[in-house]
């Protein structure tokens, strides 16, 4: 846990069974990734055998390097957008000191779903599609009801949803109810329950209605914003989000696809100038 979950302060999670682990995530910085791993080999007294990427954003995959032992698993679009972007992240936030951070992309991908077995239990690997990004991946622990729901679902924070869809983030959370979880982990954020996907739902259709609405009324993204402000959401961390957010949920009601490309760095720059300066990040 990386309280209080907001740009780049993300959740990783650690399954140990019968003398092997699994790492679900790892962290931003490598400072950050040398205590994690310090905290893996406490807990577990090896290093694991595999790390789970839930998607490709370095703040859950630039510590991967500081586990060599490990094999890397994530979405076959995970692997292709991690080695896209490589490090671009720490461009935007250049006063982070992240170290000297090596890129590590999955080794073995999956296209829909994969199990690995740990010791005698099971981690259920399942891509919803299009949603937080193109290449997301909960990991579902049948035995424990306890889903790892990486960005698709946030606790406390803002949803982020413009590398993929609105519309595929609520079939993703549809797909997370289904599986009847006990236990939820979300990408950033306090650990909840399913009361979680309530709200990130919510959330969502509220940017669908806004995004109608603004359609209707000759309005832009940027307009939108100005006018709805965040409303019941802004008690979230980084509500600025909803530029970005918006403008994808104007694109899927004017006809784009789940996880069709939008110009990210642009977004960036507008919703940090609407907020006023670049979103707080204490990586």
């Amino acid at each position: 846990m990386q309280p209080d979950g907001g740009w780049c302060l993300n959740n990783a999670g650690l399954l140990v069974a019968d003398g092997e682990c699994l790492l679900i995530d790892t962290v931003a910085t490598e400072a950050r990734a040398r205590r994690l791993r310090e905290h893996v080999l406490s807990l577990a007294g090896r290093p694991p055998r595999w790390v789970v990427n839930t998607h490709f954003h370095g703040d859950h995959t630039f510590g991967n390097f500081v586990f060599p032992e490990a094999l890397v698993v994530g979405h076959e679009r995970a692997r292709e957008e991690a080695a896209a972007a490589g490090t671009h992240l720490t461009g935007l936030w250049p006063d982070v000191c992240w170290g000297d951070l090596e890129i590590v992309v999955p080794g073995v991908t999956y296209r829909d779903r994969m199990t690995l077995h740990v010791g005698a239990r099971q981690a259920r690997l399942l891509h919803p599609g299009p949603a937080h990004t193109t290449g997301d991946t909960a990991v579902w622990l049948p035995e424990q009801r306890v889903v790892f729901a990486g960005d698709l679902v946030m606790s406390g924070v803002t949803p982020f949803c413009p590398m993929g869809s609105v519309s595929g983030s609520i079939e993703a959370l549809a797909r997370l109810r289904a599986l009847d979880a006990v236990t939820v982990v979300p990408g950033h954020g306090p650990v909840g329950g399913p009361e979680l996907l309530d709200v990130n739902e919510a959330y969502l259709r509220r940017l669908q209605r806004l995004a109608a609405d603004g359609i209707a009324a000759g309005l832009t993204p940027l307009q939108t914003v100005r006018e709805a402000g965040p409303g019941p959401y802004a008690d979230l961390l980084d509500a600025e989000r909803l530029v970005p957010n918006l403008h994808r949920a104007y694109a899927e009601a004017l006809g784009a696809a789940p996880g069709d490309p939008l110009d990210i760095p642009a977004l960036f720059r507008e919703m940090a100038a609407h907020h006023g300066g670049l979103p707080l990040c204490r990586a």
